[in-house]
């Protein structure tokens, strides 16, 4: 099989799109099959001051101008059985490049779609986000054939399309890292606390995710800061990504349980697996996901989750996740939400030696349904479909 592979260019420093892009590179390529990957390069965003607002534009040019007028010249070397492969749905101004040929459009999720068309109330985008979107829109809508990391991406999708694609599928994330648990947290946790000047000997609660909207970082304090008003709190809580903003760390200060609160940013991949298999507790209350990385992470890592019981949440944590609802809207129904959440902590904490081993066991379990090769097994039974089924 032939494959070409559209990706992200890698001057916009993506985190989570590069892993995906080379998890499909890699496992194509184990399998014997030919793949290239076709990116646009940085010609204009060189020109760009650091930092400066062009940047932006400057990228725009060689991702929407420069690199169509590539990709056309490529194609006319182009085998008719080479099948195209979008690695993202956010790629979709270059599917009219290859609509007409073997393509397929992996997506992730619509949360900037459905920002930009006014279905996320928590979340508004301004006038020139709206346009790109709607290019982003105009785009995969010519496209025929999709492949979705979960039935919530695929819901989504099916409501954003103007007629029934002919190939439609849902294909679960696998995990590209060598996430797994440890017999004794202890030794760890000892670690962990030495390396960060940290009393990690008792446990912690972590979160995992950026500052965007929809991950609900600001609800991880306010669950905290209401457990530590109603229970015994005696663990830390350890927020792991980007930089607070500033919203954070007022409220982080304003916090009884303000001297328990940490912020750590620039975590390398092994500390990363260290902190999960350490943790006594992931809460990971997002307000929507495509499908929610650190749920399966923490699980292999045998870290026990709550998370909102809305999917794609409950649809990947299955019976080994806890759940919270999902938090409101409406500043009157906050306390119920946060008092709600923080008893549901208490309870997980609370669970006995043999309650938590049963969940862990579990989680374990769940996690080993989210394999990369289970991933590149699936795919590839598409794509030769795709190519056999035009």
């Amino acid at each position: 099989m032939k494959i070409v592979l559209f990706t992200h260019p890698s001057f916009l420093k993506h985190q989570s799109m590069p892993r995906f892009a080379q998890m499909i590179l890699v496992g194509m390529k184990e399998k014997g099959h030919d793949i290239l990957v076709w990116s646009p390069r940085a010609i204009f965003y060189k020109l760009a001051f650091k930092k400066c607002f062009l940047e932006k534009w400057f990228g725009y040019i060689d991702q929407f101008i420069v690199f169509p007028i590539e990709v056309k010249l490529r194609l006319l070397s182009c085998k008719k059985e080479t099948l195209f492969v979008f690695a993202d749905n956010a790629l979709g101004p270059w599917v009219p490049l290859v609509h007409h040929r073997f393509h397929v459009m992996h997506c992730h999720d619509f949360l900037a779609q459905l920002s930009a068309f006014d279905l996320l109330p928590e979340n508004n985008t301004g006038k020139t986000g709206k346009y790109y979107q709607k290019f982003i829109r105009w785009g995969y809508r010519q496209s025929d054939n999709f492949i979705c990391i979960s039935k919530k991406t695929q819901s989504d999708l099916h409501s954003l399309l103007l007629k029934t694609p002919k190939v439609s599928k849902v294909v679960y994330n696998g995990l590209n890292q060598n996430f797994e648990p440890v017999k004794n947290s202890t030794p760890l946790r000892e670690l962990l606390s030495n390396k960060y000047e940290l009393d990690l000997s008792k446990g912690y609660i972590i979160h995992i995710g950026g500052n965007a909207f929809y991950k609900n970082k600001l609800g991880v304090l306010e669950i905290y800061d209401q457990w530590t008003k109603y229970f015994k709190a005696d663990i830390p809580l350890i927020l792991i990504g980007e930089s607070p903003t500033e919203e954070m760390i007022t409220f982080k200060e304003k916090s009884i349980a303000s001297e328990s609160i940490y912020f750590l940013s620039n975590i390398g991949d092994l500390q990363l697996q260290q902190f999960y298999q350490g943790a006594s507790v992931m809460v990971f209350p997002s307000l929507y996901e495509g499908f929610g990385w650190p749920i399966v992470e923490a699980m292999a890592s045998g870290c026990l989750v709550i998370t909102t019981a809305e999917n794609p949440m409950r649809e990947v944590a299955g019976t080994a996740g806890f759940y919270i609802p999902k938090k409101p809207l409406k500043q009157e129904e906050l306390e119920k939400w946060k008092t709600i959440s923080a008893i549901e902590l208490e309870k997980v904490l609370q669970l006995t030696s043999e309650q938590r081993q049963d969940m862990v066991l579990k989680s374990i379990l769940r996690s080993k349904e989210f394999s990369a090769q289970g991933f590149i097994d699936s795919i590839e039974l598409i794509y030769l479909d795709i190519l056999q089924n035009k």
